[in-house]
Order: C-alpha cells, then sequence, then structure tokens
C-alpha cells in the first residue's frame, strides 16, 4: 500500500472524529511517511509496518471517545465511548458490553428501589385520599421509614454510578491498550 492509499483509508476511518483531530492524525502520519522514506523505506515497507488504516483509526476514535467520557462525563459520551470501543473487534462484545450490562442493570436496580422508597409516602397519601376508610397510622410510619432508607439507597447508588462510570472508563482504556497490542503500545 503507498503513502496516497494509505492516507485516503485513515481519513475514511476518521471520519467521526472532528476535523481538527483527524487533520492532526494526518498530519501525523504524513509526517511518519517523510521520515521514513528520509530513512531509506519505501512507502509500502512503511505503511506495513504502521499497519492496518482502518484498525488505526478505530483505535483513535476509541481513545478520542473514551477522553470525551472522561472529560465531559454524561450518559451520552460514555455510551459512545463505550460502543466505540466495542467496536473494535468482535471479542469486545463480550469482554466489554457484558460487565458493561451486569453493572448497569444493578445500579438501575439500585435507583428504581431508592426512587420507589422515596415515594412510598406519597403513596400512602394517595392511598388515603382514595379509600380515607382503610388509613392506619402504621402505614404512615412504615412508609416514612421507606423513604428514609430510599434516601440512603439513592445516595449509595449516586456514590456507585460515580465509581462505575471512573472504573468502567478506565476499564475501556485499558481495554484499548490491550487492543493495540499490550502495555507496550501505552
Amino acid at each position: 500500500m503507498n503513502k496516497e492509499h494509505f492516507i485516503k483509508e485513515l481519513r475514511a476511518a476518521t471520519t467521526k472524529l472532528p476535523p481538527n483531530e483527524q487533520y492532526e492524525i494526518i498530519q501525523d502520519y504524513e509526517e511518519y511517511f517523510a521520515i521514513g522514506l528520509l530513512d531509506g523505506k519505501t512507502e509500502e515497507q512503511i505503511s506495513s509496518s504502521l499497519g492496518s488504516p482502518k484498525a488505526i483509526g478505530k483505535e483513535l476514535s476509541a481513545t478520542y471517545q473514551i477522553e470525551q467520557a472522561e472529560t465531559n462525563r454524561t450518559i451520552g459520551s460514555f455510551m459512545r465511548a463505550m460502543w466505540t470501543v466495542i467496536g473494535l473487534g468482535f471479542f469486545n462484545l463480550v469482554i466489554v458490553l457484558g460487565p458493561f450490562l451486569v453493572l448497569a442493570s444493578l445500579l438501575l436496580s439500585g435507583w428504581v428501589a431508592g426512587i420507589g422508597f422515596i415515594a412510598a409516602p406519597l403513596l400512602v397519601l394517595i392511598n388515603v385520599l382514595i379509600y380515607p376508610e382503610i388509613f392506619e397510622l402504621f402505614d404512615l410510619f412504615n412508609s416514612l421509614v421507606f423513604c428514609g432508607l430510599g434516601i440512603f439507597i439513592a445516595i449509595g447508588t449516586s456514590l456507585a454510578t460515580k465509581r462505575f462510570m471512573n472504573g468502567f472508563i478506565r476499564y475501556m482504556k485499558f481495554n484499548t491498550k490491550l487492543v493495540k497490542g499490550g502495555p507496550k503500545h501505552a
């Protein structure tokens, strides 16, 4: 593969990146070719030593999305980073998506339980409005206990969600390094 073909494929593989990021990447790889040519290598030797431009583009896109997830901690940027890392290979579908689904399900159940418990006094109040003859003070007491428990569950789940996002971003970085070839390419 000559330089022109390599750069064309790399440009096509990095179209999801912002134009300035893509421009810098293309400039870096053109510089690799210039240095390699000065060292007496052919364009084919340089392109084969660099690897597949499609794989390079996927890795760079994953790295960019992970950086975006670190700086902009929203669910959207987190999900984009996760899907980009999964796109690095079929193997990642299992080792990234599997743990994510398990942990996300646990967090979702924590949020549902916390919010449900917090809403318990409101449900007792609605029940009193609909069926005032069956009101017991014990129900109100229990709902207040559940509300307090729900507040603790919501606080714990909030902390767990932050730790989950931080930990999963680190896990995606580690996974991206593994796909690149191990810690020597970090």
